[in-house]
């Protein structure tokens, strides 16, 4: 909800822990592709965005979706593969910016193919390593994910439009992402929580760091939002004799982001929503029920904790820094993994880039920020975090 009060229903998550010096070997052929541009610092508005349109009018003679693009531990990985992975990091990019995804969104990105099929290649590293570590999904919870998710809609007409507008081409296709998700997730958790950090190790790191742990102020809020004062009267009415807040949330609840979560919108920085529920979430009392109207509708929200401007204390971010400092070593280890199976991608196979034609009113398609499935970590990776901790039971190399 952060910057919007109405949020999209599905996300796709990251399959694989953030590239950092483990690059895959580029074919030597020179690349036929538009070399990849660096993200730009601040994301594009995607108003301003060229619509992606080809430059010229003959078509380009269409790509073979059965060519080997990448090969990973002796495993290839065709075009159409890779069409599909980056399908869904692009959609993933749009819903970021509160926007449905659509397959013109892709020209608007092409330049940055070459640069994400070095990503591809690496979610599929993480993939095999973790299958070659026994690790595979957990089928009845993602019948249950389905259920729930499927739940939202009216029909399932409708359902397929949301998952077509988060980058899946149906059920099947989210269910595989589900799958592989669950499995890489698993494996990467699993090797996080074998490495282990001294008391003295995390101070360090926290006095090293102290600037990482500023905060802005803070509140952590769960709303209800329904169309009419009416309904919002009528659910604080129903609060007051007992009903579960969550509950109700998840039943009465027209912010599909927040009420699948039981109304949860977790902590928000002053300015990160718009003024009315700003006020009530800094201002109004806590653990007491507020109704609050706003261009999205009436909202019944509760303030649970509030916390001050300022740098957290070591006792509050402890577990995090423990946290980030097991992923740090974590990733350490898969990216040597990684380089033990060969990765090799073939840039120069890739179909050519189109040249989205700019208008006087659009911005050029550049300014796209790159997609990418590299989830970011709450304490920013530091040169100097100690790596003196050894996994307590460090898997075997595959």
């Amino acid at each position: 909800m952060k910057l919007y009060l109405l949020t999209a229903l599905l996300a796709l998550t990251s399959l694989a822990a953030a590239q950092t010096d483990a690059p895959a070997t580029t074919d030597p052929v020179p690349a036929q592709t538009t070399p990849a541009q660096p993200a730009p610092a601040t994301p594009a508005n995607p108003a301003t965005t060229a619509p992606a349109t080809p430059a010229s009018d003959t078509a380009a003679p269409e790509a073979d979706p059965t060519t080997v693009v990448a090969s990973v531990g002796g495993t290839d990985y065709t075009l159409a593969e890779f069409d599909r992975s980056f399908r869904m990091a692009v959609a993933r990019s749009a819903n970021a910016q509160g926007m449905p995804y659509s397959a013109d969104m892709e020209a608007g990105f092409a330049q940055y193919r070459p640069q994400f099929l070095d990503t591809f290649a690496r979610q599929q590293a993480v993939l095999q390593l973790a299958e070659k570590g026994q690790y595979t999904s957990d089928d009845a919870a993602i019948d249950t994910q389905l259920t729930a998710d499927r739940g939202q809609f009216q029909s399932d007409e409708e359902f397929t439009a949301a998952l077509q507008g988060s980058g899946f081409a149906d059920e099947t296709d989210y269910r595989l992402s589900l799958q592989e998700q669950q499995i890489t997730s698993a494996y990467l958790k699993a090797l996080s929580a074998r490495f282990k950090f001294s008391d003295a190790v995390v101070a360090g790191f926290y006095s090293l760091n102290k600037a990482s742990f500023t905060r802005q102020a803070q509140a952590c809020v769960k709303h209800i939002l329904v169309p009419t004062e009416a309904e919002a009267t009528q659910i604080v009415k129903d609060l007051a004799a007992g009903g579960d807040f969550a509950t109700i949330a998840k039943e009465k609840s027209k912010d599909p982001g927040s009420a699948v979560q039981g109304g949860d919108l977790g902590c928000l920085a002053p300015g990160d929503t718009v003024p009315e529920f700003d006020k009530a979430s800094f201002e109004g009392p806590l653990n007491q029920v507020q109704t609050v109207k706003s261009q999205f509708g009436y909202h019944v929200l509760v303030v649970t904790k509030r916390t001050d401007a300022g740098v957290a204390p070591l006792s509050e971010v402890a577990p995090q820094i423990r946290d980030q400092l097991a992923a740090d070593a974590a990733q350490k280890y898969v990216d040597a993994q990684i380089k033990r199976l060969n990765l090799t991608v073939y840039a120069d196979r890739l179909p050519a880039a189109p040249t989205p034609a700019p208008t006087d009113d659009t911005a050029p398609a550049d300014s796209a920020p790159a997609p990418t499935d590299a989830a970011p970590s709450d304490t920013a990776p530091s040169d100097t975090a100690p790596m003196d901790a050894a996994p307590t039971d460090a898997p075997p190399a595959p």
